[in-house]
């Protein structure tokens, strides 16, 4: 029998939740030696060697955080802060991965939008005590398009970082974006106020190692096709579009992880433009997601380049619309394996 996303209800404990905040698989193994600078762009190989003093001093830290004064109790040290400023593709999450891989354990990795769904899930005061006790807290693609997320993520930084934790933290550029509004240091600066000061900017120059343009997107499928190319794929589910935008409206984003976990490759029929901003949102989770998990995704119904409607393209969160269907036409090209 065929499976289906809208029939899975994922529970997942808040440990768990803390726990899965690491790097995605394809950065399981990078180092800060594996980051291979562009010669011809010296500031890449300073940026190497600033996230290799960083994490050094992250030890270094944590270590005196965890010492004790004559009465017992941990001392006050304040964590450190570096923040990677770059257009896409220079390798920011290289680095930033190699940071979380080379600090001291409790650690968290993460993106902004990971972070905020975080949150939502634990209450702000249980997500800053499991957080505390980190060494370190990597955001990747930090952002600014929604001022309460913002305000929320700097007051959660600002006290973690009372605590000792240090912060480090990427800009989130996408492909055709550079220059159109390009999250720059400044900004970063000006909205983390109380942050501003423990944070180190660097600059990390060169071309997009990938392309800039969004590939043209595959023909969809015949739904014909795509069912029973479902039912030849062990481990696949299969959905009909609407049906799951309203089962992902009863779940937390936090638990989407779960909801594909195990799961080979995801058709979904019946794919049509998207013209509300909070389904929109719930879509652009779903697609980090199964571009973390490397899940193929096959339609039938509009074109992948077309999920999201011109005006919604047209909004403040153009940039996150922009990323996931990168990424949903990266995952429309995988070939899943047939029976």
């Amino acid at each position: 029998m065929q499976e289906r996303l809208v029939d899975r209800h994922p529970e997942v404990p808040a440990d768990q939740l803390v726990a899965q905040m690491v790097p995605p698989p394809t950065f399981d193994e990078v180092s800060f030696a594996s980051y291979i600078p562009d010669p011809g762009e010296p500031s890449q190989a300073a940026a190497v060697g600033k996230a290799e003093d960083f994490s050094k001093q992250v030890a270094k830290i944590q270590h005196a955080a965890n010492k004790k004064n004559l009465f017992g109790k941990k001392k006050q040290v304040d964590g450190a802060g570096l923040y990677l400023d770059g257009g896409f593709g220079v390798g920011k999450t290289h680095l930033l991965a190699s940071i979380f891989h080379s600090a001291p354990a409790p650690k968290s990795f993460g993106t902004f939008g990971e972070l905020t769904n975080l949150v939502g899930a634990l209450g702000f005061n249980n997500a800053l005590e499991r957080l505390a006790g980190n060494s370190v807290l990597c955001i990747d693609e930090f952002e600014l398009d929604d001022p309460g997320d913002t305000m929320l993520v700097s007051r959660l930084l600002t006290e973690l970082s009372a605590r000792g934790v240090s912060i480090a933290a990427t800009s989130n550029t996408l492909p055709g974006q550079l220059g159109e509004g390009r999250f720059a240091a400044q900004d970063f600066m000006r909205e983390i106020k109380k942050l501003g000061a423990i944070f180190e900017a660097v600059r990390v120059d060169g071309p997009d190692y990938r392309h800039r343009d969004l590939p043209p997107a595959p023909e969809p499928t015949s739904p014909e096709l795509l069912a029973d190319r479902a039912a030849a794929t062990p481990g696949s589910t299969f959905d009909e579009f609407d049906a799951l935008l309203k089962h992902l409206s009863t779940l937390h984003p936090s638990k989407y992880g779960a909801l594909i976990s195990g799961v080979s490759a995801v058709f979904i029929g019946g794919v049509r433009p998207v013209d509300d901003q909070a389904v929109a949102l719930r879509i652009v989770v779903l697609a980090d997601r199964l571009y973390d998990a490397s899940v193929p995704v096959t339609v039938s119904g509009a074109k992948l380049d077309q999920i999201f409607s011109q005006e919604m393209l047209d909004g403040g969160y153009r940039k996150k619309y922009l990323r996931a269907i990168s990424r949903l036409l990266a995952l429309s090209r995988f070939e899943a394996a047939p029976a």
